[in-house]
């Protein structure tokens, strides 16, 4: 432990610090409350003895510099060691950022029974210090995994509706444009029929990964919807740009080549739906997903393995 003592006196300097060495501690001494400020910044110690009277700043000044010093969350104590026992004087020092005051002259004892209170209370802190970033650690890990589905690894679609609503709102304070991707895959019923569910869940997988690939502009995020259906939000984006990234993720699903020989291409394809509009007030999130998912069942009613889109928006209409 290293004790930072500042007294001008440099006989009480030195009987200060041969205390502190009694108690197996490491003193740090300086004789000026500038000296003093220097040396906190350069040793950080763990603990401050202040001399209220010095020639140059006063301890009720050395006292403020070194708590405006501390970052955040930081906290060295800090003891005065002052003859001057009014109650104002010891207000005083509290209000300057001390934690405790000693009279002079110092009794050894009390001193080391001050050091060794102010270790417990440090050694406390410490202690919730890092139990509370144990715990924001696992808070940060619950709400990633309670954002993300449990089967593909992407966003679920919880994550999805609140991302969703966030860009919306933001998109109507720029007036900027905003666009969804349904995506479902063709007769995935028929492939775990075929191949029983273990392999449909890992043909789910290689597929979420192979969209999210498609998708990894910063801002865009894609969810799995539910079943076999996917669906991604890309915030300002045209319905020409979204059509475009969608044949992406269709092409991408499609070069996989998954088998699956009762599909009329023989393996495993996708549809997509995409719509986009410009956030308005009087327009909601979800008609825009309700949009995409009309053109996607467009895209499924004419064969499947296309993208279709909406040419226009309209909330009064879905």
């Amino acid at each position: 432990m290293k004790i930072l003592v500042i007294e001008d006196s440099r006989s009480s300097l030195k009987l200060l610090c041969d205390h502190i060495r009694k108690m197996y501690f490491q003193p740090i001494p300086a004789e000026t409350g500038h000296q003093g400020v220097d040396l906190f910044l350069k040793e950080r110690p763990d603990l401050v003895l202040l001399d209220v009277v010095m020639p140059d700043i006063d301890g009720f000044e050395v006292a403020r510099q070194i708590r405006q010093i501390e970052t955040p969350g930081e906290w060295t104590p800090i003891i005065f060691l002052s003859s001057l026992n009014k109650d104002q004087d010891i207000e005083r020092g509290i209000a300057a950022g001390g934690d405790d005051y000693l009279l002079k002259p110092v009794s050894e004892v009390v001193l080391g029974a001050k050091i060794r209170a102010m270790q417990r209370i440090l050694q406390m802190r410490q202690s919730l210090v890092v139990l509370t970033r144990k715990l924001d650690n696992a808070n940060q890990e619950l709400k990633r995994l309670t954002s993300l589905d449990g089967l593909t690894g992407i966003a679920n679609r919880r994550h999805f509706d609140a991302v969703l609503l966030r860009e919306w709102r933001r998109a109507m304070r720029i007036g900027e444009e905003l666009s969804i991707i349904m995506a479902d895959i063709d007769f995935f019923k028929l492939y775990n029929d075929t191949y029983g569910h273990q392999n449909g869940d890992e043909c789910l997988r290689q597929i979420a990964q192979a969209l999210s690939h498609t998708t990894d502009r910063g801002g865009d995020l894609l969810a799995r919807y539910g079943g076999e259906e996917f669906i991604a939000v890309l915030p300002g984006t045209s319905l020409s740009g979204a059509s475009f990234v969608a044949e992406q993720m269709r092409k991408t699903v499609s070069d996989l080549r998954i088998p699956h020989p009762g599909a009329p291409f023989g393996h495993i394809t996708t549809s997509f739906g995409v719509a986009s509009a410009v956030a308005m007030p009087e327009t909601d999130p979800q008609d825009l997903v309700g949009a995409a998912d009309l053109a996607l069942y467009k895209a499924k009613h004419l064969g499947r393995n296309q993208v279709c889109q909406t040419l226009s928006f309209d909330p009064q209409e879905n």
